[in-house]
């Protein structure tokens, strides 16, 4: 008789849950690798395994689960405790409140790292800083070093950046990732390593890590083998989700803490690996199973529960192509007697044509716009359809904008609470600076400088002298500094401080601050859910929310709206019917992404994810030609595509193949003479206007 919390799982599911479970002795089951097919109820699962090893007497303080996002933490959390309370009724939240090891690898390293600074010799109350930051100390760098001054052109700071995090998180030596990947920055690479070095430094003076660091600093730590032994004995039991998208760095992590695999477990699917782009690497799961003697336990999920069986005769067709990979073929009980459709089209504005008739024929028969889906492979792959649909009057969301973070009011709100923490951060006091009226930017370096040749920076600052021309702007800011710095008004009272010393500067900089002055007051809303302004800093930086304001579009007020989205942001996600735009080589794969056969692998897996987030419908667009981008509106420079190598016609039998509009399908056919085909007369007045 089984346990009740495991009777809604299918046998696979229940046999990933209850491995090395309950073994006599207190004894710890070894690594468990479980490949979870698209749809197959992976978080399920996860969150019953954590659920079941509570049940069964695990310590929940003593289990470390690592997502790749808060949100995904905080919903994991929330399904354990839902299941716990099953079972252990009104005890089941003392046991679930105490699983406080639940978050993102670049939030439980930062916690780490604060835990083990000393042992490191790491300040406890660094700062770290989100991508723009780093590339604009990255930039400062730069310039200090005079490479913004060169003949021939340097690499910009975003691309200084994204070099130096993929070496740093593919553990792959400078001259590899510019031959690789950064082909004409090669020249620069002895310049490129004196920059990086300098990096480091600076923010090694400035006591900051930036959001690679976080990882890097666990790995180093971990490296030591007392350290490691240490970190690694706080967790009986450690779970990771999304394990195809790990990194080097991570899956070293993850083999420090538990070399020999008791009590490892990873959840993922080989064929969802798509982020290689983030320095991810397939190899990571398709190898776990030999880094371990013997070799891990290996459960298959491959029930779907998501999509109609001939969707995923088709998906599954696709991704049996691959080169490598863990033997799967997902299969469902859903029977259907409709195919995907593979839909042939003669350029991108048909193919907006044909989608924009499609959505509105689903919206008739029943389906909400928000359960319909375009895809596509690059952002601008949607400018067309884009463009019909606002002519049409069809609402849509677009995923993939402007983040909260990114708007510069709360950059500006957080470079205070970060420079209250951590004086040496130059670039929030830089940026601090500049707001204040009649302080430029050769003032606000002098100022800098000076306090970062003090031991005690902020001590300094209200020492040195301040700019002639700030006035009492300057006192206001020192002294909102020093009530910061002491916290003895605690959070999240501070961040109330920090917002009315900052209200003055926002009304004077913006003319929108009354819009601007919501988002500020959702950020001290945010901040209650924090224990600490630290905490509050770090995993805000890690994992944002999306933009509020109207400086991300105008506010959405319609009560249903079409999805748009790119693949990689949909990954994860489900919807009625779904549309891939752009089936074509070049697009699908993309012609920057066929020049290795790992690249043209990730590339088929795209199509895969695509395809596998329908659940009824499913319609695959291949335009037979393009109009050159950037050309005149009257232009007709174009080009021809085929359909994508990825369904070669061994998969055409999966498909209804079909084209749109209707009289294209009729190849040969005497056309209808009565019928006005073009206006001639329209496109020769166009030709002198």
């Amino acid at each position: 008789m089984s346990p009740a919390h495991l009777r809604e799982l299918n046998p696979e599911q229940r046999r990933a849950v209850e491995y090395g479970v309950g073994l006599a002795d207190g004894a710890i089951g070894g690594p468990l690798l479980v490949i979870a097919g698209a749809g197959s109820g992976k978080t399920n699962t996860l969150a019953h395994r954590v659920a079941h090893l509570v049940v069964s007497g695990v310590d929940p303080r003593r289990i470390l689960l690592m997502t790749f996002s808060r949100r995904a933490a905080a919903e994991m959390t929330r399904r354990v405790a839902r299941i716990c309370t099953q079972v252990l009724g009104a005890n089941a939240g003392v046991m679930t409140d105490t699983l406080a090891w639940a978050g993102t690898f670049h939030g439980i390293g930062a916690r780490l790292l604060r835990d083990y600074a000393e042992q490191i010799g790491l300040d406890p109350d660094f700062t770290i800083h989100d991508r723009e930051d780093s590339a604009d100390l990255i930039n400062l760098v730069r310039h200090e070093l005079g490479f913004s001054k060169t003949e021939s052109r340097f690499p910009a700071k975003g691309t200084c950046l994204a070099i130096y995090s993929r070496a740093v998180n593919a553990e792959l030596p400078l001259d590899r990732v510019l031959m690789a990947h950064y082909p004409w920055c090669a020249v620069w690479e002895a310049q490129l390593r004196q920059l990086f070095a300098t990096y480091v430094e600076a923010k090694q003076a400035q006591n900051i890590l930036d959001y690679d660091d976080l990882l890097l600093y666990w790995a180093r730590t971990v490296g030591d083998p007392m350290l490691a032994e240490d970190i690694g004995g706080r967790f009986d039991h450690v779970l990771v989700d999304e394990y195809q998208d790990t990194n080097r760095l991570q899956s070293a992590i993850l083999l420090a803490l538990k070399p020999q695999g008791r009590g490892l477990t990873v959840v993922g699917d080989d064929a969802q690996s798509i982020y290689s782009f983030r320095a991810a690497t397939v190899r990571n799961i398709l190898d776990f199973p030999g880094s371990f003697s013997p070799a891990a336990e290996i459960v298959t999920l491959d029930r779907n529960y998501r999509s109609t069986q001939p969707i995923l005769a088709a998906a599954n067709g696709v991704i049996e192509l691959s080169a490598e990979r863990f033997t799967k073929n997902l299969w469902t009980e859903r029977l259907s007697a409709e195919r995907p459709r593979l839909v042939s089209v003669r350029d991108e504005t048909d193919q907006a044509g044909y989608i924009v008739e499609q959505v509105l024929e689903g919206r008739e028969c029943g389906t909400p716009l928000k359960q319909q889906a375009v895809l596509f492979r690059t952002s601008h792959h949607s400018g067309p359809l884009e463009v019909e649909l606002t002519r049409r009057n069809i609402p849509f969301v677009k995923f993939g904008g402007l983040k909260f973070l990114d708007s510069a009011h709360v950059k500006d709100m957080l470079a205070m609470l970060r420079f209250a923490q951590n004086p040496r951060d130059r670039v929030a006091g830089f940026r601090l600076m500049l707001l204040l009226p009649g302080v430029g930017p050769a003032s606000a370096q002098r100022v800098l400088d000076g306090m970062a040749e003090q031991p005690d920076p902020l001590a300094a600052l209200t020492a040195i002298a301040p700019p002639p021309r700030a006035g009492d702007n300057w006192v206001g800011f020192v002294e909102t500094l020093q009530l910061l710095r002491a916290g003895k008004s605690g959070w999240p009272a501070e961040i109330e401080h920090a917002r009315r010393w900052y209200e003055p500067h926002l009304e004077r900089i913006h003319d929108d601050a009354a819009m601007r002055q919501l988002d500020l007051l959702q950020l001290e809303q945010i901040a209650t859910g924090y224990p600490s302004r630290d905490r509050f800093l770090t995993e805000l930086t890690l994992d944002p929310p999306d933009a509020t304001s109207d400086q991300s579009g105008v506010p959405f007020l319609d009560e249903d709206y079409l999805i748009l989205s790119t693949i990689h942001s949909a990954k994860g996600q489900e919807w009625k019917s779904v549309f891939v735009l752009n089936v074509v080589d070049g697009c699908i794969p993309s012609d920057l992404g066929t020049g290795t056969t790992a690249e043209i692998e990730e590339e088929r897996r795209l199509l895969y994810v695509a395809m596998t987030r329908a659940k009824d419908n499913l319609h695959v667009v291949v335009p037979q030609r393009f109009f050159t981008h950037g050309q005149n509106p009257q232009g007709d420079r174009h080009v021809y595509a085929s359909r994508s190598r990825f369904i070669p016609g061994s998969l055409l039998p999966h498909f209804e193949c079909t084209a749109w509009p209707a009289a294209a399908a009729t190849v040969g056919a005497a056309p209808d003479v009565r019928q006005r085909r073009i206006d001639v007369g329209a496109r020769m007045r166009a030709m002198w206007r």
